[in-house]
């Protein structure tokens, strides 16, 4: 980061900063100092809240990068234990460093056995990420030699547990709704592959991984790894400012994640391509989606920051092709897809509009046909998100520059005014 040149507010002049790559930005840190002002940004659209070095997205361009790789080579060549040391260390790892993470990462993946116990504290129908929200959050009360957040050595040991033990955290929440009984981690097997078994096996018989399946969520995974300073990664970051232990800085992500037009919006995507149906009806919901006065919304379109094609929805269109060839799905929703795909890609309301297919768009499709329920959508999200939590947390916590989170307001509610005792009002 260097500060290229300066820009004048009043009588007070205020560097301009560059990173290396992307828009340069305003140092405005001494202007309520200097002027008695803040400035006003609702939803920080226009803020940058910290300096980082892990994620880089140029939605106009439609680019994604991790640690300067960009995206659609990591989800082609890469593994997801691979993409999360990345985004752990910075560079890619030599094969004894994958290795040695790898071996890890799978040697924290067991939860304490008492955990079992506040598991079945919770209603049969809760919410899978009702149930992750209290687990990860519990965690620093099973873990006490993991949150002193000054030793380097504890943020590292805290970082692959929570990688390693998110997996067994949401498999045990699914497997506690739908009554059956929780299984061990298997450390023969890979990190998702072991997600796969922990879900779906059950104790009576041996499960067999299918490597396709497999694959593609691996591939889900690394789409899902981290994404910049969206609003769950803020959480954990704002929560992380305070000096929280690591496990409630990240059970405070997940919370944020479970909003609807956050972490939710593969499963809003996914319920109205069934709600359309088959490909012959499209028309008329391309026609609701353009009327004004109609509140439907094509789902799975157009994003908060990118303006052009999502870069992971180009991946997500592949994988679910490979997924319901390797399973012989017969879905007519997939049908719907691609046929709503093109027909809205080639309507100049959508193009100006720049309303481009998400990750959303057909991550939902693909989860489904893997045979998540909708309910496990944003758990599997918040599973793929925890490393980038977790590397923005270690980022956060080392940065000499980190304080305490406290944003601002422009105040309108009522001046000052004497109390009135409540026999005279």
């Amino acid at each position: 980061m260097t500060d290229t040149s300066t820009i004048k507010l009043g009588d007070h002049d205020y560097a301009v900063m560059s990173g290396s790559v992307g828009p340069d930005v305003i140092d405005i840190r001494k202007l309520y100092a200097d002027t008695g002002m803040f400035t006003y940004d609702p939803g920080f659209t226009s803020t940058a809240s910290c300096e980082s070095a892990l994620t880089y997205i140029d939605g106009d361009e439609g680019v994604l990068l991790h640690r300067g790789y960009p995206i659609g080579q990591l989800a082609e060549e890469s593994s997801f234990m691979e993409v999360s040391y990345l985004l752990l260390n910075g560079e890619l790892p030599s094969a004894k460093e994958l290795h040695d993470f790898t071996h890890t990462i799978t040697r924290h993946t067991m939860l304490h056995e008492q955990l079992m116990t506040f598991y079945r504290g919770f209603r049969r129908d809760a919410h899978p990420m009702a149930i992750m929200c209290g687990v990860v959050g519990a965690l620093s009360a099973f873990y006490h030699d993991s949150t002193d957040i000054n030793d380097p050595q504890q943020r590292m040991i805290a970082s692959h547990r929570l990688i390693a033990k998110m997996p067994t955290i949401a498999a045990m929440a699914y497997k506690y709704s739908v009554g059956q009984p929780f299984l061990y981690p298997d450390n023969d097997l890979s990190y998702t592959g072991n997600f796969l078994r922990m879900t779906f096996g059950v104790p009576a018989e041996k499960y067999d991984v299918n490597p396709v399946v497999e694959k593609a969520l691996d591939r889900i995974f690394i789409l899902h790894a981290d994404h910049e300073q969206n609003a769950s990664t803020s959480t954990v970051r704002l929560a992380g400012s305070s000096g929280a232990n690591p496990f409630a800085c990240i059970a405070a992500g997940i919370a944020c994640l479970w909003g609807p037009a956050h972490g939710g919006a593969n499963e809003a995507a996914l319920n109205m391509l069934r709600e359309i149906g088959t490909p012959d009806r499209i028309p008329e919901f391309i026609a609701r989606a353009k009327d004004k006065n109609d509140p439907f919304r094509l789902m799975g379109f157009g994003h908060r920051v990118y303006k052009n094609y999502d870069p992971r929805a180009t991946v997500m269109q592949q994988t679910v092709r490979e997924v319901f060839d390797a399973l012989k799905v017969n879905d007519p929703v997939f049908e719907v897809a691609l046929q709503l795909e093109h027909m809205a890609l080639n309507d100049p309301y959508f193009i100006d509009k720049k309303l481009f297919p998400n990750v959303d768009f057909y991550s939902g499709v693909i989860l489904s046909a893997i045979g998540f329920p909708t309910t496990m959508f944003t758990a599997l999200f918040a599973l793929a998100r925890t490393v980038g939590w977790v590397a923005q947390w270690n980022e956060m916590i080392s940065d000499p520059a980190q304080k305490i989170g406290r944003p601002r307001q422009l105040y309108t509610g009522p001046t000052q005014r004497d109390y009135v005792p409540v026999g005279k009002r």
